[in-house]
């Protein structure tokens, strides 16, 4: 602590990045990475960009990335934000729309970084617990709120809600704004972005870190009414006019552009998730459903902090969470077939030493 610290700061409690270790020989399966790389036209559109124009500014507004966003789905570009990464779009979110004295809404399991925009802003919440198999129960959201946001898939435990759940909490809610934070959603969800036309108070966010493989590039977005996007607009102009750089709206652009490689590196993943759990069923684990890119297990017979030091050892890293009702679980990030292979074999070693 230091006396030059605004006197918010020492009550932070900062959020925690799964860890990037720097071995040379490691199977990665802590972080949600896709296995696959980006797309081959997103590349060469960044690649394109390394020349002279670099010394200009790249456009504040994000036009190209937009209209990519938009004709994807079929909207109007006034219906797109977006931003440097989905964490910070989450966060010009909470900021904007989350600021009505009343407290936020959300699961008690979910995105740890939910309650650290709280802190960060000044936001009341109250966490609303999931049921005994780890899902969202949409009645539970009928109550007075200042927001709502969860994501679906949710994180860390893969389960996912349908359009008509995510409807009914919406409907529920007219006068709060409801956030879909749809990290996962490519693995198997169905989008809610299909409802943003008849709900005002709905705010769509993903991310291209997970389903575009295009983690290291930094680049979110937000869907929702034209009302919503521009408070998240103000915002941005408030606090940095320039988030996305000239190199990352050539490749996120063009990623959305070559749909035909994001629909065939996302049926490999979601191949490779399935094969994977039932790899870890059929050696004891207790595997909850999964519509994302990681699954979550646990193992009756062993403990789970002690199994992941045990992997680490092996050289395969998955993420363990110190968090009540979750502590005996592993998030385990879906890798290729041979990683998954790697995984399962020294799961195996340790279970039969």
């Amino acid at each position: 602590m230091s006396r030059f610290w605004s006197p918010f700061v020492s009550a932070l409690v900062p959020y925690v990045p799964g860890e990037q270790p720097k071995l040379a020989r490691l199977v990665k399966l802590n972080t949600n990475e896709n296995p696959y790389g980006p797309s081959p036209r997103a590349v060469a559109a960044m690649q394109a960009e390394l020349n002279d124009t670099l010394r200009l500014y790249p456009d504040p507004n994000g036009e190209r990335l937009k209209q990519a966003v938009a004709a994807y789905y079929g909207i109007e570009t006034a219906q797109v934000f977006v931003g440097n990464g989905s964490d910070e779009v989450l966060a010009h979110a909470f900021n904007g729309l989350f600021q009505h004295g009343r407290p936020l809404l959300f699961p008690d399991i979910s995105y740890s970084f939910y309650p650290v925009y709280c802190g960060l802003y000044g936001i009341d919440y109250r966490t609303v617990p999931l049921d005994e198999n780890f899902r969202i129960r949409p009645d539970d959201y009928r109550q007075p709120s200042g927001g709502i946001v969860f994501p679906n898939p949710n994180a860390p435990t893969g389960c996912a809600l349908g359009l008509d759940d995510i409807e009914a909490i919406l409907q529920a809610n007219p006068d709060s704004v409801v956030l879909v934070d749809e990290a996962y959603v490519d693995f198997g969800a169905q989008t809610a972005v299909t409802l943003v036309d008849r709900y005002p108070n709905l705010l769509v966010t993903q991310t291209l870190s997970k389903s575009r493989s295009l983690a290291g590039l930094r680049v979110g977005l937000a869907i929702g009414h034209a009302d919503l996007i521009e408070a998240l607009e103000r915002i941005k102009n408030s606090f940095n006019s320039y988030p996305l750089d000239r190199i990352a709206l050539a490749g996120a652009a063009a990623s959305f552009d070559d749909r035909g490689y994001f629909e065939a590196t996302c049926a490999k993943v979601i191949a490779s998730r399935e094969a994977l759990a039932n790899g870890l069923r059929e050696a004891g684990f207790e595997v909850l459903p999964s519509a994302a890119n990681f699954v979550f297990a646990r193992h009756p017979g062993q403990d789970a902090c002690a199994l992941a030091a045990s992997l680490r050892e092996r050289g395969v890293i998955v993420r363990h969470f110190r968090q009540a009702r979750i502590d005996q679980y592993l998030r385990i990030t879906v890798g290729t077939p041979e990683q998954n292979a790697e995984l399962l074999q020294a799961l195996s070693a340790i279970l039969h030493a």
